[in-house]
């Protein structure tokens, strides 16, 4: 048995939705022409060409900077002469002139003697063994004595000079230097004078050039001082006598020149003195 559908009579809300429908379509296909209109318009605006404007005036051509290359040589160059080359020395400064030394004011006498380790003595004041330096001297007249063993004794007086100066004492050779002076005695009369001896021998110095003599120590036959009669008596071998006494009348100066000669003359003539 075929049933057929009979349509659902109409619902009183059909119309509503129709209407609402309707509307809705009425209002796109408004929407629509209004797009038409409105777009070319719009399009027109915004195809339209912009305003001109006043062209700038075109700028100066800027001078390239020469390359940084080109530099390098200057900057080089002015390195080197503010800083000094790594392997050039600089040159010292000057050392400031010394202060010229003062001048000396004394005396400085270098001694020395041909026999070392001799005693030295200046003004009877011990200097050292020789060589011995005595310092700061007064300048005038100094007297030197020098002891050594197996050796006589060495005596001098010296004129010290400012400044310094060498003084050489022999042992080992003959020295004498002595003398003193003497009123030689005449048979009638007498005359003064000098004795004066060397390792050569004696001689009388004298203004009475007939009383003058010289004598080496061999040509000397008596040479001998007598102390109480305060004389000095010296006799050429085979010839003249002669008397010395003194002007004072002091034997003293008359001893002492005997007692050094004699030691001198011994040695020289190889024997003691008659």
């Amino acid at each position: 048995m075929i049933h057929e559908e009979v349509p659902a009579p109409d619902s009183p809300r059909t119309p509503r939705k129709m209407l609402l429908a309707i509307g809705a379509l009425v209002v796109l296909v408004a929407a629509a022409a209004a797009g038409r209109w409105l777009v070319p318009m719009f399009h027109g605006v915004s195809n339209a060409a912009p305003a001109a404007t006043p062209a700038k005036p075109a700028a100066a051509p800027v001078a390239e900077k020469p390359p940084a290359a080109e530099e390098a040589p200057v900057v080089i160059e002015a390195e080197r002469k503010a800083k000094p080359h790594p392997k050039k020395k600089a040159e010292p400064e000057a050392a400031p002139a010394p202060a010229a030394p003062a001048a000396p004011t004394a005396g400085e006498l270098h001694i020395d003697s041909d026999v070392p380790g001799a005693m030295v003595f200046l003004d009877r004041k011990f200097v050292g063994n020789a060589p011995a330096t005595a310092k700061d001297v007064p300048p005038g007249r100094h007297h030197l004595n020098l002891t050594a063993d197996g050796f006589d004794g060495y005596s001098e007086d010296l004129d010290v000079a400012v400044g310094p100066a060498d003084v050489m004492v022999r042992f080992k050779e003959i020295r004498l230097k002595e003398s003193v002076d003497v009123v030689h005695k005449h048979g009638i009369g007498s005359c003064e004078g000098r004795l004066v001896a060397d390792p050569q021998g004696i001689r009388y110095e004298t203004s009475n050039k007939n009383d003058a003599f010289s004598m080496r120590f061999s040509d000397i036959e008596t040479f001998e001082v007598d102390y109480l009669q305060k004389n000095l008596r010296i006799k050429r071998r085979g010839g003249k006598v002669y008397n010395f006494g003194t002007k004072a009348g002091n034997a003293d100066p008359l001893f002492v020149f005997h007692r050094n000669v004699d030691k001198v003359r011994a040695q020289v003539v190889g024997g003691a003195a008659k």
